[in-house]
């Protein structure tokens, strides 16, 4: 099996701005596309991966769109992070069986069925686990053949510098395969490893050198709060004064893990699509009085440092750029997924 054009292709469904596809990238598996219906991804995915950006909602999309895009492949991919908002902690008490997302994961086992590509991965929340349209998804691949392998990773166990919890399925033809395990005696990446060397930056300020390296200005309460903050309090150390009503509550003391500062040597919060706000983690810079720089969270997500999320001249708002950061699969997990396939493949052939 053959790498590159004609061997082996992948295609990256809810790509978005491209972390897994740059993950995949870094380990050699060629990416032909990637698929995502947030035209607004396109730059970054184009520019940084040189990959085709086909901007389509998966749940009107053509499967020859795909098979034009595997062409001569001799074993084809399939890949993809469906949006997980519906299964996440923080949607949980909402009433998700309203939530048109919960279906797009039976619209990714339907592509399946029509191209049956030779490996399948799938990257999402661990609540998916439980969840029927996560069972049905299982159902389907074991029907069409597929040797299955799910489990659920931390992310900081492969030097990913978030406490981040993912659920990564694996999915074959060709027999067993499974996600690499972690490096024995690998010491996880901190969040003074990742970040430490930035420059320094005032709240609502961004670098003359990186345009990307921006934070969201914060009001003068906030600024009082962080200046009263410390790496790995909570907002209970704060004067009672600074405290928001909803935190005097009794409800309000299970939220100890908002307004606060990330620590410099563990490793970072999770990356939501807030983590340019101060007060939706523990999201203020470990140091500076502010909240996480856009950069920050891009490089916590491990992107390179250089990845450029939109053209010269552009001037997206915070809140979109951290979306598409947020929502991303962390660049480094992606590698090791790609890792994972590949070794995978080499057996194969191994044994043939």
């Amino acid at each position: 099996m053959n790498t590159g054009k004609g061997g082996v292709v992948a295609i990256d469904l809810f790509c978005g701005v491209g972390g897994l596809t740059r993950g995949l990238l870094n380990a050699g598996i060629d990416v032909a596309a990637g698929i995502d219906c947030d035209e607004s991804c396109r730059f970054a995915y184009e520019n940084n991966n040189h990959a085709r950006f086909i901007s389509e909602d998966i749940t009107s999309l053509n499967p020859d769109v795909l098979l034009r895009e595997y062409h001569n492949a001799t074993v084809r991919i399939l890949v993809g992070c469906a949006p997980c908002q519906p299964f996440s902690c923080l949607t949980q008490k909402q009433n998700q069986s309203e939530s048109s997302k919960w279906h797009l994961l039976s619209y990714f086992g339907r592509l399946i069925r029509i191209i049956q590509p030779e490996i399948v991965s799938m990257e999402n929340v661990p609540q998916l686990v439980s969840k029927q349209p996560f069972i049905d998804f299982l159902k389907t691949l074991v029907e069409l053949g597929y040797n299955v392998n799910y489990s659920v990773v931390r992310c900081e166990d492969y030097g990913i510098p978030q406490t981040r919890r993912r659920l990564v399925l694996l999915a074959s033809k060709y027999g067993h395969i499974s996600l690499n395990a972690p490096n024995s005696g690998c010491k996880a990446s901190t969040v003074r490893d990742a970040i430490g060397d930035l420059e320094p930056i005032s709240s609502g300020c961004a670098s003359k050198n990186d345009s990307l390296h921006r934070c969201q200005n914060m009001t003068e309460v906030n600024l009082k709060r962080i200046r009263n903050s410390r790496q790995g309090g909570t907002w209970l150390d704060w004067p009672d004064d600074l405290r928001s009503p909803c935190h005097k509550k009794k409800s309000g003391s299970t939220y100890g893990s908002v307004y606060a500062r990330a620590v410099w040597d563990k490793p970072g919060p999770t990356i939501t699509t807030q983590f340019f706000n101060f007060g939706s983690g523990r999201f203020g810079h470990p140091e500076q009085d502010r909240g996480l720089s856009l950069r920050e969270g891009a490089i916590l997500q491990t992107f390179p440092h250089d990845y450029e999320f939109f053209a010269d001249g552009d001037s997206p708002s915070i809140t979109k750029l951290a979306r598409h950061i947020g929502n991303a699969v962390p660049v480094k997990l992606g590698e090791v997924i790609g890792q994972s396939i590949i070794d995978h493949l080499s057996a194969v052939n191994q044994n043939r």
